[in-house]
């Protein structure tokens, strides 16, 4: 079956919140992580005959919804879980902000590498604890791990949770397994607990590359991990809410759980039901989607190679293109890249929110036309 990525899907207009940002503007809207692709087929039919059956009382998992992220796991990425060990969720965000509440205990430290998706520094923040941080570093290659300067925070701030991206938002990292067994030995070393987000688990783009799950690394790390995955951003359906926590430990799994008693909702029908086709119809869709994401990715790459003062490293993972507009800004006297692209007609997202002043965002998942006109939007920009 072929796939038309390139169809016009009109998303003004509608509740589109990437799109409504600039409503009334001549802005692209590049910036948040939601694509502008429809979704895949098998999961529109999907939905059509649930609502078809015209009844949305109190729902719970079923059977086949359950064996679907259990076949999932097992057939991507050789991990045979307990269906006891999931813990559904209406959003992957709210898994993080479960998971700092879950472990330790008011003004306890939560360690995270900055830059990082915005919700890994507020979730401490919400949750009464403190945020501990280091800076990923650049070298040639891409971005890396300090580990040496990670090892001192986690010592001096004595946290107890690691707030693990991977695939990492916004670089685009996907951490090769030396990298994530020696995130293992520092969370053994300090006693933590990893709560590993992998939401963009099926976005590396890398065809050679296979994303590993970091609690498949070894059992007794399992036991210290929880591993957040949904289907929302590999197969675009965020607007239906539904994720999962995988909790190998019976007592992680009981906080994990009270922490959310009384607060957080259960999955909605639809979600649920999105989510079972998902896993288990659209590995074609998916294919071809990675295909038109390298396509996209390379398109970003040789623009912002040929422009002076902009700057990005190797994309791994993900449909998000992490761009050091530094240069670019101080030579131009611009105080702020972000604000400085909106008044050129391009909406990407503000390094500030992500810790990081002076870079920018960019999400390439959308039709190529409109990406190519955004490209030469940035073009006219630099110029």
């Amino acid at each position: 079956m072929s796939f038309d990525f390139d169809a016009v899907v009109d998303r003004s207009g509608s509740d589109s919140v990437k799109w409504a940002k600039y409503a009334g503007r001549d802005v692209i809207p590049l910036w948040v992580a939601d694509m502008d692709f429809a979704a895949p087929p098998a999961v529109i039919a999907a939905l059509h005959s649930r609502i078809d059956r015209g009844v949305f009382g109190y729902n719970q998992p079923t059977a086949s919804q359950v064996e679907a992220v259990v076949a999932y796991l097992e057939r991507k990425f050789h991990w045979r879980i307990d269906p006891e060990w999931i813990v559904w969720l209406p959003g992957l965000v709210s898994g993080l902000n479960v998971a700092c509440r879950a472990v330790g205990a008011p003004g306890d430290a939560v360690f995270t590498a900055t830059p990082i998706y915005p919700p890994f520094l507020s979730a401490p923040i919400d949750s009464g604890r403190r945020v501990a941080s280091a800076p990923l570093v650049r070298d040639s290659a891409g971005w890396l791990w300090d580990f040496p300067a990670v090892d001192a925070v986690l010592r001096s701030s004595r946290a107890r949770l690691f707030l693990l991206c991977h695939p990492h938002n916004p670089t685009g990292r996907a951490w090769h397994a030396d990298e994530l067994w020696q995130i293992a030995a520092l969370a053994e070393k300090h006693d933590l607990v990893v709560c590993s987000d992998e939401i963009h688990n099926g976005l590396v783009l890398s065809p050679q590359r296979q994303h590993q799950l970091f609690a498949t690394l070894a059992p007794e790390l399992a036991a210290r991990t929880i591993t957040l995955l949904a289907p929302s951003k590999t197969f675009n359906i965020p607007g239906l809410g539904c994720a999962f926590a995988v909790i190998s430990d019976a007592r992680l799994r009981q906080d994990f759980r009270q922490a959310m008693h009384g607060i957080v909702p259960h999955v909605n029908a639809l979600g649920m039901v999105a989510t079972e086709a998902a896993l288990t119809l659209c590995d074609d869709w998916h294919a071809a989607l990675l295909d038109y994401l390298r396509g996209n990715l390379r398109l970003v790459e040789r623009a912002v190679a040929a422009l002076p003062g902009l700057d990005m490293r190797p994309v791994e993972a993900t449909y998000l293109a992490w761009i050091d507009a530094r240069e670019f800004a101080a030579d131009r006297g611009v105080a702020n890249p972000a604000r400085w692209l909106e008044q050129h007609g391009l909406g990407l997202s503000d390094g500030a929110d992500f810790g990081a002043p002076g870079f920018v965002r960019l999400n390439f998942g959308t039709r190529r036309a409109l990406l190519e006109e955004a490209l030469a939007r940035l073009r006219q920009a630099s110029a």
